[in-house]
């Protein structure tokens, strides 16, 4: 028998397997992987905002993993890890960043800080993907707050002169700032956001005891070269900066801090004097959400303006022998996809602008 024969033969038996399968036969998937998660506690400690962990109840409370590169698969040069604690009043972070080399030169507040090494944090209240608050804080302790109505690819207003309301950061610095003739240890971040700042993107009026949402936090590194004596970011023989390193909390797999369906999971713990951390638990359905946002992606991808979809709807899946399935509604809310949990009946929809919305 001929090649050409026997490739056609070959079609021909891949069509039959393909037409085989049952209309309407669900897939079995795996679902995707859960972000991480970590559990602030709550303190009755006064807490002094000066870029030192001296506090006993910073001593207490546990650090996060070491952070990873942004797409989940390197481990980076230098670590970095990081705590969290609440009170009545603040929603504290330190964080801790191991580097040889500590430099800067960004003075201004509300400049693009990330144009230094930094340290980024991403807050999302209510974990629709919309509304949320980006600080960048680099080793001078020069901030930059914004807040986005929306993630970049849906064309967000983007606030650069908004400030966090009480918003204390400092920073403490193991080596010599500025200093090429020495080899530095590491430098920290403490950050104490007040609560009234931080519930203007919800309709929340106390701290969140009990609660859960969703944070980021992301070390920017970039390669350095001396000039007189002076650091900058490295550049390519032609001239180009070289891309800078991206080092997150939970990992992106993509190289996007904006897409914050994708950050991890922060629960604040109860008012309780115990040190004893609970088991964190993600909220029902956490699964399901994110598996709806890898198809909203896909439809981001396949049509730029969602009329002539190459996603085929409705998506008919099955996990553990539960059934998903996600349809495509048009409607007069903006709606564009919508699955309804077996497990606690409660219906999801993601609209055009990619937000969340739980009707129970």
């Amino acid at each position: 028998m001929s090649t050409i024969l026997l490739k056609f033969s070959a079609l021909l038996l891949l069509a039959f397997v393909s037409c085989s399968t049952p209309p309407g036969a669900n897939k079995e998937v795996q679902l995707p992987k859960l972000p991480k998660n970590y559990v602030a506690n709550y303190t009755t400690q006064e807490i002094t905002v000066d870029g030192k962990d001296n506090e006993q109840v910073w001593k207490d409370n546990a650090w996060t993993e070491p952070f990873i590169e942004i797409e989940g698969l390197k481990t980076p040069r230098f670590e970095t890890r990081m705590k969290m604690l609440w009170d009545d009043n603040n929603l504290y972070f330190f964080t801790k960043l191991k580097e040889p080399h500590i430099w800067g030169d960004l003075k201004q507040r509300d400049t693009v800080i990330f144009y230094n090494n930094d340290f980024e944090i991403f807050i999302d209240p209510d974990g629709d993907t919309h509304n949320y608050m980006e600080i960048e804080v680099n080793a001078l302790n020069t901030v930059w707050d914004l807040f986005l109505t929306k993630p970049y690819r849906n064309h967000p207003v983007v606030l650069n002169q908004w400030d966090v309301k009480g918003f204390q950061s400092n920073v403490n610095v193991s080596g010599t700032i500025n200093d090429a003739s020495d080899i530095d240890q590491f430098w920290t971040v403490e950050i104490a956001i007040p609560w009234k700042s931080l519930l203007e993107a919800t309709n929340e009026k106390q701290a969140p005891e009990g609660e859960t949402w969703r944070l980021n936090f992301s070390r920017v590194e970039w390669d350095y070269e001396l000039v007189n004596n002076k650091y900058y970011r490295k550049k390519d023989p032609q001239g180009k900066f070289l891309p800078e390193y991206n080092w997150v909390w939970s990992p992106q797999e993509v190289i996007n801090m904006h897409e914050p369906e994708r950050w991890g999971f922060v629960h604040f713990n109860k008012k309780s004097a115990s040190k004893n951390i609970p088991q964190f638990e993600y909220p029902e359905d956490t699964q399901l959400v994110l598996w709806m946002y890898e198809h909203y992606r896909k439809v981001l991808r396949s049509s730029g303006d969602k009329t002539d979809l190459k996603v085929k709807f409705p998506i008919k899946e099955s996990h553990k022998g539960n059934d998903l399935i996600m349809e495509q509604i048009i409607n007069p809310k903006g709606y564009l996809l919508k699955t309804k949990s077996q497990k606690t009946g409660i219906t999801y929809f993601i609209n055009q602008e990619g937000k969340l919305i739980v009707e129970e």
